[in-house]
């Protein structure tokens, strides 16, 4: 598969499992309950994890690299979807609060691939004798 097709659609992935989950556990959002923003943490988190390792599985260097290029890839993309659902519609939000509610949660996306990226790479190098 084309590398770059392939971070468009782990990035749409990245986007669309967190949205549906969103669905199943809106009832504890709509109740004012704090467990929806931390499942939803936890969910975007384990699916970049899921992602970037299967991902990264084919690649042997570059994983600081390609960690950077798509966590900030994905993160667009998440962000820029986003804003189709909420700029308008049933589901409108400001852009301040879409930030606050949404958006600042997505830097998880490129703090795992670049972290896992470094810890990939320094590995790496210890393996090959660098």
């Amino acid at each position: 598969m084309n590398k770059y097709l392939k971070i468009v659609l782990y990035g749409l992935g990245v986007w669309v499992v967190p949205f549906l989950v969103s669905f199943i556990i809106y009832p504890l959002k709509q109740s004012g309950n704090p467990l929806f923003e931390s499942l939803m943490a936890v969910v975007i988190t384990a699916t970049v994890v899921l992602l970037i390792l299967l991902y990264f599985k084919p690649l042997e260097n570059h994983f600081l690299k390609e960690g950077v290029l798509i966590g900030w890839a994905w993160l667009i993309i998440s962000i820029a979807v986003d804003l189709l659902f909420f700029t308008g519609g049933p589901m409108a939000m400001s852009l301040t609060v879409y930030t606050a509610d949404i958006g600042v949660t997505y830097l998880i996306i490129p703090l795992v691939t670049v972290g896992m990226g470094y810890l990939i790479d320094s590995k790496v190098g210890i393996f090959k004798g660098g």
